[in-house]
């Protein structure tokens, strides 16, 4: 049985909602965020040396890191359903989805939070930080028009990755002006799947987001 190391108010959600979908068996440990810090807690570190979540461990094999396990768990457990066929030119643009996650996409936003711990001594850097969020969301924007999904009208394993982008953008700007993307939001959380996900991982301070978009 998969075992998924959960941290509350993280992007182990995505990994939730993609058991859910996929309905392998799987156990939750769960973990609360400092309430002070917001850090992750030191037991995490016993699980991997990161001291991270999300962190799963699948008959003995420890993975981290979130895009390494949506990856192992579509190509493991999806039977070809969430991912394009392997060397097709949709395998490709899925590939870049799966990374634009959590390079590109996901940058400006961290940058936002812990720069704006820092006040007026960041001022500077704050347009520059707003332009990138503004690059990335209307990439994303502009690539989901007309789409039910990323890669069209079947849900994949992108879909995942971009779904804590969506998220995140909802609660720190806004998605007012990338109403594709809102839309998109809304059709994530209104899947079965992912409301047994929220009950399986406990509150989840990004849910509401699609509703405030």
């Amino acid at each position: 049985m998969i075992t998924l190391h959960h941290l509350s108010d993280s992007r182990s959600q995505r990994i939730l909602w993609l058991l859910e979908e996929l309905g392998v068996p799987y156990e939750v440990v769960r973990y609360e965020r400092d309430a002070q810090t917001r850090f992750a807690p030191i037991e995490l570190a016993a699980i991997h040396p990161l001291g991270k979540s999300p962190v799963i461990v699948d008959n003995g094999t420890v993975i981290a890191k979130s895009g390494a396990i949506v990856d192992y768990l579509a190509q493991l457990y999806g039977k070809g359903v969430l991912t394009p066929p392997q060397n097709s030119a949709a395998y490709w643009e899925h590939q870049q989805w799966m990374h634009f996650a959590e390079g590109s996409a996901m940058l400006p936003f961290l940058l936002g939070l812990y720069c704006g711990k820092l006040g007026e001594a960041v001022a500077p850097l704050q347009p520059r930080i707003a332009g990138e969020m503004d690059k990335m969301l209307g990439y994303l924007n502009q690539a989901l028009e007309g789409k039910d999904w990323i890669m069209g009208d079947r849900l994949s394993a992108a879909d995942f990755m971009l779904s804590f982008i969506g998220e995140i953008a909802a609660s720190s700007t806004g998605l007012g002006s990338y109403p594709h993307i809102a839309a998109y939001l809304k059709r994530i959380h209104a899947r079965p799947a992912f409301k047994r996900a929220l009950k399986a991982g406990g509150p989840y301070i990004f849910a509401a987001s699609s509703t405030d978009a």
